[in-house]
């Protein structure tokens, strides 16, 4: 061991102190440590069987704080979980997390490798640009505590994925740009000003000593340049090679630092030529589009944790005497009642007891015309009450909210794919191998014929034919069209959305709470045994009392705290429970009664297989039926409606809407059934739904689509979710992912065109590496501009 390795310690690169000795044995060698934590480290590293990490990371490792060690504890108590831990099925559990100091590809095989290794955790996803951690983990099985302490073990430095601690990641993120990119066009202004006097010696005569002077002040501007703001390039380009790929970054280095050696190399022999201002303008060309792309993905990231700017920190509690008290909004529970003032936002979702006003919900459907509230209407959080003060029941609070939904089902669509990004990537990376070794072949045919010219040939090669284009063209048109959507109403989960609304079929629909308004009143109670209509609507509440089927709302404002126990769903049947030591159940006459004859419309209540009474129910029309299955069936795509609902209920429907493909009394298993004999016919399937029920159809669809107000097992299950409830956004998605294709085609044909007709001018010497950035940079704003044309909604 040379005595320079012995002067650092191997894991963090810090100085060792005198006297120190903490060494550790890693692949048969004694490396020495800096103190008693790096030694831990190193040793949980090297048992773990990852002694790999220290030869494929491309930075020193951050020395561990002992301090936090002894505090991991708290993030054991279900307090502080419940900002960044989710719920899952079981015991499982989904904690997201920010974790400091991973600089490079290996950080992140580092945490999963190491992390996965735990008996509590069944999965662990790393996004190394956003430093944020999802880890699945059964409590059951160890605490969340161990895997916080597992991670400080190896050097990394994990908090809660808080909307502050995000905040503050995506500020240090914005920051270290803008330096960067500030300190590149200080150079680029400086270098280009100074290129003027050299291209201007060279026109008119300039003394040997001037010329040599002028070109080390250039050295001196573009140094700055190359070695802080371009260090982003070549850090991904050396994370790439260590992985055996091949990204855009790669040329950009190569030429970057081509052309920068090369002209500190004319500079100190006095050679023909300096390329310090084309190397200023091409680093300060690509981080401009760069920031700008970072900007953007800053302000689309609705769902990466700003949670806590949208809902206000405290709310207004009123008792049964109305009598007020301003309350931090983490002290309110479900089931109290909150007071909401004109011009202040809603704190949770809710139904209106006392009051009536005006709501803005852009937030979550971006239709802009408020929506009036009155009693027994439901609010939700995040949204502005308008008019005047409302009184309002607490259902839901925090993650529990559709805002917290609907942030986690766009922090899924984030962590998506899609096809043709992916298409693009591998195009990409081809191109990239294609073009260096087409730079290689020009370097050396030009080395034989005019070795002058060989080097700044060679890098208006590899810089007119970077593939930012290549690369920009679908997953910018995919973004732009997200974006669009989502303000027209339908928010896009999976990524394989806009291209398969392009090649719909057949569109199938659930009825209620789909094409009705899913809010149903309560029409008629015919009873037949001793209970009161009063008693059998109270009894009907109390069993659907936290369910969120559309039914379930029907019987709100019945609540008499009945004791109803063993509540069980059936799905697609009713619920049943024990009320007085009896069974009760509620639901279709099938599966209340089996052998009855009772009317199908009707929802049947019965205790002890005894009938009680029959409720019938009304549901209006979306007003946006009609006009929306109009459109579908203009753009040839079969409309078909399949319902679980008695048949004169669903015939009623279906001829409302000219539907003529309709299903009644269709149980979960046979919508899906339908669903895949259509699929093996070669019809790609569009399903709409809203229940529990229709979670196995909406999961074997060609493409899904759940109502705003649909339970949550089905937003989870479906590729998109119709935000405002207005069925017209279907037809327009479609024009919208129809416009998309379109100019996906039209950025990829532009981006190859480009590249193919630059390559050969390049190649033969006609285009300088100054015009080479120029045109480079001009043909990705090219395709960014025609992309966002999407965005005129």
């Amino acid at each position: 061991m040379n005595q320079a390795a012995e002067e650092r310690c191997y894991h963090c690169q810090l100085d060792i102190p005198a006297g120190a000795d903490f060494p550790v044995e890693i692949e048969g060698t004694l490396q020495p440590m800096c103190c008693v934590g790096c030694q831990a480290v190193a040793s949980a590293i090297v048992s773990g069987g990852l002694a790999q990490f220290y030869q494929y990371r491309s930075e020193s490792a951050d020395r561990p704080d002992e301090d936090k060690q002894q505090s991991w504890a708290v993030y054991d108590l279900p307090e502080v979980q419940q900002d960044f831990v989710l719920s899952m099925e079981g015991e499982e559990k989904q904690a997201q997390l920010l974790l400091g100091g991973i600089t490079c590809a290996a950080c992140v095989w580092l945490i999963e490798q190491h992390v996965q290794r735990l008996p509590q955790v069944s999965k662990v996803r790393v996004n190394s640009s956003t430093h944020r951690c999802w880890i699945s983990y059964d409590e059951s099985k160890g605490a969340l505590s161990e895997i916080f302490a597992s991670l400080s073990d190896i050097g990394f430095r994990p908090q809660p994925a808080t909307d502050e601690n995000q905040n503050r990641l995506l500020d240090d993120e914005n920051r270290k740009a803008l330096r960067r990119l500030s300190i590149a066009g200080l150079g680029m202004m400086q270098v280009g000003m100074v290129a003027i006097a050299l291209y201007g010696g060279e026109m008119f005569g300039i003394s040997e000593q001037w010329q040599g002077y002028l070109r080390f002040v250039s050295w001196l501007f573009a140094s700055p340049v190359v070695f802080y703001s371009a260090v982003p390039f070549y850090q991904a380009a050396w994370r790439a090679i260590k992985t055996r790929h091949l990204v855009m970054d790669v040329p950009v280095s190569i030429a970057i630092l081509l052309a920068y050696f090369a002209s500190v190399w004319a500079t100190i022999s006095n050679g023909p030529d300096v390329y310090f201002d084309s190397v200023s303008m091409f680093t300060f060309l690509l981080l401009i589009g760069r920031y700008l792309e970072m900007r953007a993905r800053h302000r689309a990231g609705f769902a990466a944790g700003n949670l806590a700017q949208l809902l206000p920190p405290t709310a207004h509690r009123c008792d049964e005497d109305k009598n007020i008290e301003t309350v931090p909004l983490k002290l309110i529970k479900p089931g109290e009642t909150v007071m909401v003032m004109s011009g202040e936002t809603i704190p949770c979702d809710g139904y209106v007891l006392e009051g009536r006003s005006q709501v803005d919900e852009s937030l979550l459907t971006g239709e802009s015309m408020a929506v009036a509230k009155t009693v027994g209407q439901t609010v939700a959080a995040g949204t502005v009450n308008g008019e005047s003060p409302l009184w309002i029941k607490v259902s839901a609070l925090g993650d529990n909210t559709r805002l917290s939904s609907i942030s986690r089902l766009v922090a899924q669509a984030e962590q998506e794919k899609p096809a043709q990004v992916a298409i693009a990537d591998r195009v990409s990376a081809y191109f990239v191998a294609a073009v260096l070794l087409i730079a290689s072949a020009v370097f050396l045919f030009w080395w034989q014929h005019k070795p002058e010219d060989a080097l700044w040939i060679t890098l208006s090669v590899l810089v007119v034919t970077c593939p930012c284009a290549l690369s920009l063209a679908t997953p910018v048109a995919l973004t732009a069209a997200t974006n669009r959507l989502r303000r027209q109403g339908l928010l896009i989960v999976k990524g394989h959305v806009i291209e398969t609304l392009t090649k719909l079929d057949r569109a199938v629909f659930d009825k209620t709470g789909t094409l009705t308004e899913g809010q149903p009143t309560v029409e008629k109670v015919v009873c037949h045994g001793e209970l009161e209509n009063d008693d059998v609507l109270s009894l009907a509440a109390a069993l659907e009392r936290g369910n969120s089927h559309p039914i379930a709302k029907a019987f709100r404002g019945f609540e008499q705290h009945l004791d109803v126990g063993d509540v069980q769903s059936h799905t697609g049947a009713g619920v049943s429970g024990t009320w007085k030591g009896k069974e009760v159940r509620l639901g279709r006459a099938a599966f209340v009664l089996p052998a009855s004859t009772l009317d199908t419309r009707a929802i049947v209540l019965a205790v002890d297989g005894q009938l009680v009474a029959e409720i019938f129910l009304a549901d209006a029309l979306r007003a946006s039926a009609a006009p929306a299955l109009n459109a579908l069936q203009d753009d040839n795509i079969h409309i078909e409606l399949l319902s679980g609902d008695a048949t004169a209920t669903v015939c009623h429907i279906a001829e409302q809407l000219n539907i003529r493909d309709a299903s009644a009394m269709v149980s979960p298993e046979e919508k899906l059934a339908k669903v895949q004999s259509y699929q093996e016919h070669g019809d790609i399937v569009m399903m709409v739904g809203d229940g529990i029920n229709d979670v196995p159809v909406l999961s074997g669809a060609d493409v899904s689509v759940a109502m705003s107000g649909a339970s949550d097992i089905a937003q989870t299950h479906a590729d998109s979710l119709l935000l405002s409830g207005d069925l017209q956004a279907l037809p327009r998605a479609i024009e919208s992912s129809f416009l998309a294709r379109k100019i996906i085609a039209q950025n990829m044909t532009w981006a190859i065109a480009y590249n193919v007709l630059a390559l050969p001018l390049a190649a033969a010497g006609w285009v300088p590496p100054y015009a080479a950035a120029i045109g480079m940079s001009a043909s990705s704003l090219i395709v960014v501009l025609n992309a966002l044309r999407l965005n005129k909604a």
